[in-house]
């Protein structure tokens, strides 16, 4: 009976019947290429463009195998709804907080602080990032001295605070022109005889000095003719100094008596007049007063005790009256 089929399909070769039939009898592309149901193709019917191995590489880590990779691309799960999406209804994962080891981390910035009181390293730190405390090239590129005592525990000069005053003053007002301090300039007169032009510090020695806040010759101080700008700087030229660019207005006329009964101080005797102004105003800043702030609660002033960096940086931290100021923190909370 076959036979009798075939030979009747040979005889109507060539006519529409016959081609009917060779066309219904021809087997379905889709099903020749697909493989048997629940297996897979043995080889890809194209190979992967570089494209698809670029993207499969860097969405899956570099150990899996690419029958791994093959398995994944087919699981039906992959098309599902994520968390995030839309559609998505299940539970989401919490998002990982921040590692509270890390913020404490010291950059590799932070000031070295040995030999520093605790009460003093906000106030260095603030202003170390703020970047108005720079120190001789000779402390940041050596190690701490034998004793272990670290820069901010050593004392500062004259010339050192005055680079740091007219420094952080000018940055805390940065843009509030009217409260800057004018830098001296080469053509200037110098205010003092042992501080030249050539001077790495003139700029700021002559420009605080033009301005009034350090006492010479230009301010009507007849023995201020040197500035010793590598003696080291007092407890009372600290706050005489600072004071004037807090209250912004002229000292206050005192007596030794005054000073005594507001401050307690049993060594009044001792401080200098003029400075001994300052020393009366920076009463009237309260809580922000420079002197508290740096050397915290006292009954001896002590005025010719040498200063530390730290001490001065502790000064330094805050510009202001006691109703109106800006402080390091403040500055570094806006940035």
């Amino acid at each position: 009976m076959a036979g009798i089929f075939v030979l009747a399909i040979a005889g109507c070769a060539g006519s529409p019947l016959g081609q009917r039939l060779e066309q219904s009898l021809e087997a379905d592309p889709q099903l020749e290429e697909s493989p048997a149901f629940g297996l897979e193709a043995s080889t890809p019917t194209n190979p992967p463009s570089a494209a698809d191995s670029t993207a499969r590489d860097s969405a899956t880590p570099s150990t899996a195998t690419s029958s791994s990779t093959t398995v994944s691309a087919s699981k039906p799960d992959d098309a599902a709804p994520r968390p995030g999406d839309p559609d998505f209804i299940g539970p989401v994962p919490l998002a990982q907080g921040p590692n509270p080891s890390a913020e404490r981390r010291p950059s590799a910035s932070t000031p070295d602080l040995a030999g520093v009181p605790t009460d003093l390293h906000a106030y260095v730190n603030d202003l170390a990032a703020l970047e108005v405390l720079p120190l001789p090239a000779e402390l940041t590129d050596s190690p701490p001295t034998a004793n272990g005592d670290a820069p901010f525990s050593q004392p500062i000069s004259r010339r050192e605070y005055a680079r740091w005053l007219f420094l952080a003053n000018n940055t805390f007002y940065e843009d509030v022109a009217n409260q800057r301090i004018r830098a001296g300039t080469q053509g200037d007169e110098p205010a003092f005889q042992d501080v030249a032009p050539a001077d790495p510090d003139f700029d700021a020695i002559q420009g605080l000095a033009k301005a009034g806040i350090i006492p010479s010759t230009l301010s009507g101080n007849g023995t201020a003719t040197n500035f010793r700008p590598d003696a080291p700087l007092t407890r009372e030229t600290l706050v005489l100094w600072k004071v004037p660019l807090d209250i912004h207005r002229g000292l206050p006329a005192t007596t030794p008596e005054a000073v005594a009964e507001r401050w307690g101080f049993q060594d009044v005797n001792q401080v200098e007049p003029l400075a001994l102004r300052a020393v009366a105003a920076d009463f009237e800043l309260g809580d922000f007063s420079n002197i508290r702030r740096a050397f915290g609660y006292t009954i001896l002033l002590q005025p010719k005790q040498t200063v530390t960096r730290a001490e001065a940086a502790a000064v330094l931290w805050r510009f202001g009256s006691q109703t109106e100021g800006v402080s390091a923190a403040d500055l570094r909370q806006e940035s």
